[in-house]
């Protein structure tokens, strides 16, 4: 289930994995004892872990299970933001870009340059779409949300189409959301001049 073209860390570490369906696809947890190491999209050729790695199913690992939960909370539009331990395994640069990610508004999107600027690095912008491509935590640290400087949706490695699919899916629960707190705002308004 590894990738040998990514080889970091140490051979012979275990890692624990889980996976539930979304509407796109399967999504795939890998997780150690200290946090979230991979969501991927589709199959297991595309996790990145260290050479020598094994991984074994276990969604019932604690880890694996709270951002299992955490993930199937946000397919149904009752989370808007994840509270996982992450282990992150990257350059200094690619982490500060990953953790950029987080900062980005749920249902909203930024551009590369926005998210080069934000982690004082306004000139890397290309370093940045490549550090996104890199980031093995998808959803969790949303990638999805960044576009291009005009707005046109660029790569993902889930694929376009469920990049689209996840935007329209925040946007849709933002703008429910919205319309409930404004539903019950005239409530309690009405009951207040009653």
């Amino acid at each position: 289930m590894t990738n040998p073209a990514y080889a970091v860390g140490m051979a012979g570490q275990l890692f624990h994995s889980g996976r539930i369906e979304a509407p796109f696809g399967p999504v795939t947890v890998v997780a150690d004892d200290e946090g979230v190491r991979c969501v991927s999209f589709g199959g297991e050729h595309d996790i990145r872990l260290p050479a020598g790695a094994t991984v074994t199913p276990d969604p019932a690992h604690p880890v694996v299970a709270a951002a299992l939960g955490q993930l199937r909370e946000y397919l149904d539009g009752e989370r808007t933001g994840f509270d996982l331990p992450l282990s992150l395994e990257g350059t200094e640069f690619q982490v500060a870009a990953w953790r950029a990610l987080a900062e980005v508004p749920y249902g909203e999107t930024s551009s590369y340059a926005a998210q080069a600027a934000s982690i004082g690095r306004p000139t890397a912008t290309r370093a940045v779409g490549a550090a996104n491509g890199r980031n093995p935590v998808a959803i969790v640290l949303p990638c999805h949300r960044i576009v291009g400087s005009d707005g046109s949706l660029t790569g993902f490695a889930g694929g376009l189409e469920t990049k689209k699919w996840l935007l329209a899916h925040e946007r849709a629960v933002r703008e429910r959301r919205g319309a409930a707190q404004e539903m019950e705002a005239a409530v309690l308004e009405r009951e207040g001049a009653a």
